[in-house]
């Protein structure tokens, strides 16, 4: 694929995920000019757009603009002698991308893929990593005022995603742990991934 189809194709996406965000916004609006039932108790949320994820039965959410996409899970070229949470590469939009199970970066066991799950590519400068999740449930903005940073461990952060958070987001009845992508994708764990012995 020539580099012109793939910067059109990236800023088609890009153009996608906008206009994503401005229906939820203008859905929003409309609810609460309209007077629709419960717009009157339900307060336009502002706040950074989060994708959120989901692996057991933990919620994750990233940052929308560290998105390069989400899609089904398809073939993978395995990649020998690395570490068995490497799944192997694919051919993303024309780059060859390394596919990562985050269940079991996380080591958290395997787990057979359903329906649901998803390949959850993420980019942080020049880096992209696809991650298998096993799910991917919604655009959600986030306010400022709903993170925890320094008192994560109060919001049942999980000891085996504190060393990927930024923090934790507390919404109601739910408790969404932020994820770092940049943490995750320098990782020295993400970085040395040969296969040991």
């Amino acid at each position: 694929m020539s580099s012109d189809k793939q910067n059109l194709l990236q800023r088609d996406r890009l153009a996608a995920i906008q206009q994503l965000r401005e229906r939820m916004v203008s859905a929003t609006s409309m609810q609460a000019a309209t007077g629709m039932p419960g717009t009157e108790s339900a307060p336009t949320v502002v706040g950074e757009q989060y994708l959120v994820f989901s692996i057991e039965n933990f919620e994750f959410a990233v940052k929308a603009g560290q998105v390069q996409g989400v899609e089904r899970l398809g073939e993978l070229t395995p990649v020998p002698n690395v570490a068995v949470w490497v799944k192997g590469v694919m051919n993303l939009r024309g780059s060859i991308i390394s596919v990562v199970d985050l269940r079991q970066f996380l080591e958290l066991g395997v787990s057979s893929p359903t329906a649901r799950t998803r390949l959850l590519s993420l980019q942080e400068n020049d880096m992209v990593i696809s991650f298998i999740v096993d799910s991917v449930s919604e655009m959600l903005p986030i306010p400022d005022t709903a993170i925890l940073n320094g008192n994560m461990r109060q919001a049942t952060l999980p000891h085996w995603a504190a060393p990927y958070a930024a923090g934790c987001a507390l919404l109601s009845n739910r408790v969404l742990v932020l994820l770092d992508v940049a943490r995750l994708l320098f990782s020295e764990k993400m970085q040395r991934y040969e296969a040991i012995g």
